[in-house]
């Protein structure tokens, strides 16, 4: 049985990160959404916000579902007995960030892989910090995150204006 976890913030989830959702979850037996606390982030919605809404977004893939992890993403894996680490590649500057993180949780477990996904060339531009900064300006993001979310991202500008 392959079981892969898919890591990040999802802060808020875009189409872009349910592009690679979609595509893991058609090649993996079962994909975790690991939503990783960051510490060094201030994030727009809490953990729970996150889980709920990936796993809203998800709801359609019976092989997936998100929860939340604090610490390091492979004693998560290993909780959840993942065996593959999915990283997201938008463009080819992130290949050297991410390639640092694998080859690290490579030597902490040699028995977890790590593979990466690029995403589809239609949403390569798109990140979470692209679609808090639309929100923050007051921009229309429904070509950006899944149509079930934008009201909620849209209420959630109203209500935490200071942080985007």
């Amino acid at each position: 049985m392959i079981r892969a976890i898919y890591p990040g913030s999802f802060d808020p989830v875009t189409l872009g990160h349910l592009d690679i959702i979609k595509r893991t979850a058609a090649i993996v037996d079962e994909l975790v959404v690991g939503v990783l606390v960051n510490k060094a982030k201030n994030p727009l919605f809490s953990t729970d916000e996150r889980v709920s809404m990936l796993n809203e977004v998800m709801k359609d893939i019976p092989n997936a579902y998100a929860e939340a992890s604090e610490g390091l993403l492979v004693d998560f894996a290993r909780e959840k007995q993942a065996n593959v680490i999915i990283r997201g590649l938008r463009m080819v500057t992130d290949f050297e960030y991410e390639l640092q993180i694998a080859q690290t949780n490579r030597m902490m477990d040699p028995d977890i892989e790590t593979m990466f996904m690029m995403t589809s060339l239609e949403y390569s531009y798109l990140s979470s910090n692209t679609v808090r900064e639309a929100v923050a300006f007051g921009a229309d993001i429904s070509k950006f995150v899944p149509a079930q979310l934008v009201s909620r991202i849209n209420e959630k500008r109203n209500q935490c204006k200071e942080n985007l």
